[in-house]
């Protein structure tokens, strides 16, 4: 099979590592830059070209949408679908994905368990809001954000209604959050391929951050997860509509929440954490999958 990356960097561990499991299976692999892309979006034959030569045809596509890129990667995720090309995610299930508000309104009319979760426009409901999710602590997020950017832990009532007010007052789409405090800066990534998790790993946030991304310090190991902990992942990625996904759960008292779904989930700490071949997940899936 041909198979397309789309990727912006190929010395990203999780690139050259589907470029390497798909090679060793027999497949080909190209990478090319999501944003480098250009298309004719015509009826009658549309197509898409890439520094100035038209693309051949692929079996499949690998979107790594970053979230920098996530409307024009879905422009060229689309129009790859046009041209009947087998996507590992859609173009849909990646914006659901990146769209923190959307996706948790999709798994809360679905009955998956989610932090209490606000989201207001006006200034004038910060009071509220902030009893709504429990007073502080609280946790703040921007609707779009991927390895913890845009996620601030707010410990003060003073310390809430002046940063909510600066946001709202800034046209700045936010969620208001919970704290779950009894999960202690911990959370588990659930790597879902195919509609079964593959692998797992808990990730424990470092001593001054209460973030527990990789990239923010956290350190990573492997975990064994409960069955209602892997019903839970394997149900969040059915109902965004990804194939393969990252889902982040946090232990509470009242059972596990999701916190996190990611489209593009990364390779390296799940694979180093656990020895699993997560790469070689992928490429099997789209060997049963495509055409």
């Amino acid at each position: 099979m041909k198979i397309v990356i789309l990727s912006r960097k190929k010395e990203l561990y999780s690139t050259r590592r589907l470029v390497e499991a798909a090679e060793k299976r027999g497949h080909t692999a190209d990478v090319i830059d999501t944003v480098r892309c250009y298309m004719n979006v015509a009826s009658a034959g549309p197509t898409i070209h890439y520094q100035g030569v038209l693309l051949p045809k692929y079996d499949a596509v690998i979107p790594r949408i970053g979230a920098s890129v996530t409307f024009y990667g879905a422009a060229v995720v689309r129009q790859l679908e046009m041209l009947n090309v087998f996507c590992v995610n859609d173009s849909i299930a990646i914006t659901r994905a990146r769209d923190k508000l959307r996706s948790f309104q999709l798994l809360s009319k679905k009955g998956i368990g989610l932090p209490v979760t606000g989201f207001a426009h006006s200034v004038d409901e910060i009071q509220d809001l902030i009893k709504m999710v429990g007073g502080p602590p609280l946790i703040i997020k921007f609707l779009e954000g991927t390895q913890g950017v845009g996620v601030v832990l707010i410990e003060s009532l003073k310390a809430a209604r002046s940063v909510l007010e600066a946001f709202l007052e800034l046209k700045v789409n936010i969620l208001v959050q919970e704290y779950i405090k009894e999960a202690g800066g911990a959370d588990i990534r659930c790597f879902v391929v195919g509609g079964e998790v593959v692998a797992a790993m808990k990730r424990q946030s470092a001593s001054e951050e209460f973030r527990s991304n990789l990239h923010r310090g956290g350190k990573a190991e492997a975990v064994e997860i409960t069955e209602e902990e892997r019903t839970m992942a394997i149900r969040v990625a059915r109902i965004i509509g990804l194939n393969v996904a990252g889902v982040d759960i946090v232990r509470s008292n009242r059972g596990p929440l999701v916190i996190e779904v990611n489209a593009s989930p990364g390779l390296e700490g799940i694979e180093k954490a656990t020895g699993k071949d997560v790469a070689g997940a992928i490429i099997q899936f789209i060997e049963k999958n495509s055409g």
